[in-house]
């Protein structure tokens, strides 16, 4: 997330003509400081993450050491703490288990 060459900001007009600058590493520090983001930056991420997900393979090639995580249910806060104990991404790989949406 640090390499400047992969950092996705975005500029974009708001309906109300105003410019919003959306910088995905400042929105990820927020979320870690469980603060809120608001409506339009939460549905850029939204999008982005669609965006990346799509591209992707059906199986991934995880480089180790790698952490293997449960089934965490959604849970951010626990999300969260297995971030403070293991590392934050990208400094930590991660392999979770389980279900990812729930029907």
């Amino acid at each position: 997330m640090e390499d400047n060459k992969n950092k996705e900001d975005k500029a974009i007009e708001s309906n109300d003509n105003e410019t919003i600058n959306y910088d995905i590493d400042k929105f990820i520090e927020q979320l870690y400081e469980c603060k809120p983001l608001k409506e339009q930056e939460l549905k850029f991420l939204i999008e982005k993450s669609k965006e990346i997900l799509s591209q992707e393979k059906n199986i991934q090639e995880v480089p180790c050491p790698v952490t293997v995580c449960g089934d965490i249910h959604g849970q951010f806060y626990d999300l969260l703490e297995l971030f403070r104990i293991g590392g934050k991404v990208p400094h930590t790989n991660y392999l979770f288990m389980g279900d990812y949406v729930y029907r």
